[in-house]
């Protein structure tokens, strides 16, 4: 029996994806891997193949994808992570050594790929929000247990958010874990439109959400950054 799902839905990340899931090789002894391809147009789903235990196929959309991984979750722990970031060594003992605490839900300390002074306070400030709010980013490596997923019906099919969303109906379960070691993350995206400007563009659509905009809508305006 695995310990531990871990759900990757991934969009057209062929260029990448081979050396993320090489890293993850060490964890399938105890961990099932799933990815979720999400229809893309690149040859991401065969590239997965040999590093994965199955790779499912969702309509798209990062909520609709992990929630078809959950299903196929043999674990009774899950962990979603984005294609773009890497878990630290250690990531397996620490969400077993939190559950085993009580927690039913949390999230990792996130770092960038970066050097650069901008991504180290960007790291900081998403860090400290987050403990201080107990709000998550998808950044952050969520994990759950499998009956804290199911009692919040796991994460809205919203186009955008959805790790916001879903972090406020696990707040109502419990505090969540922030674990203080990291994940890395990619700062590529970041890097292409600025990384001031992405700033400032999610602190505007987080907003926007907490004000009730639609989704849809908040996601239109994201991906065409």
């Amino acid at each position: 029996m695995k310990l531990i799902t871990i759900i990757i839905p991934v969009v057209n990340e062929a260029g990448h994806l081979a050396v993320k899931l090489q890293a993850l090789q060490a964890l399938r002894d105890h961990c099932q891997v799933l990815l979720v391809d999400g229809g893309s147009d690149d040859a991401s789903a065969t590239i997965a193949e040999p590093w994965v235990d199955q790779v499912l196929h969702s309509p798209r959309g990062r909520a609709l994808q992990m929630n078809c991984g959950a299903t196929a979750a043999q674990a009774e722990v899950l962990l979603f992570l984005h294609a773009d970031t890497r878990l630290p060594d250690n990531a397996v003992g620490l969400i077993l050594q939190a559950v085993a605490e009580g927690y039913s839900w949390g999230r990792f300390d996130v770092s960038f790929d970066s050097s650069q002074p901008v991504f180290r306070l960007i790291a900081f400030m998403m860090n400290w929000r987050s403990r201080l709010t107990g709000i998550a980013t998808g950044d952050q490596a969520l994990f759950m247990t499998r009956p804290a997923f199911q009692t919040v019906a796991g994460f809205p099919g919203i186009a955008l958010m959805e790790d916001i969303a879903v972090s406020a109906r696990l707040k109502k379960l419990g505090r969540p874990c922030c674990l203080t070691a990291r994940v890395v993350t990619s700062a590529r995206r970041w890097q292409q439109q600025g990384a001031v400007r992405t700033v400032l563009l999610m602190w505007w659509l987080r907003l926007r959400f907490f004000f009730g905009a639609n989704p849809d809508d908040l996601a239109v305006r994201y991906y065409r950054r």
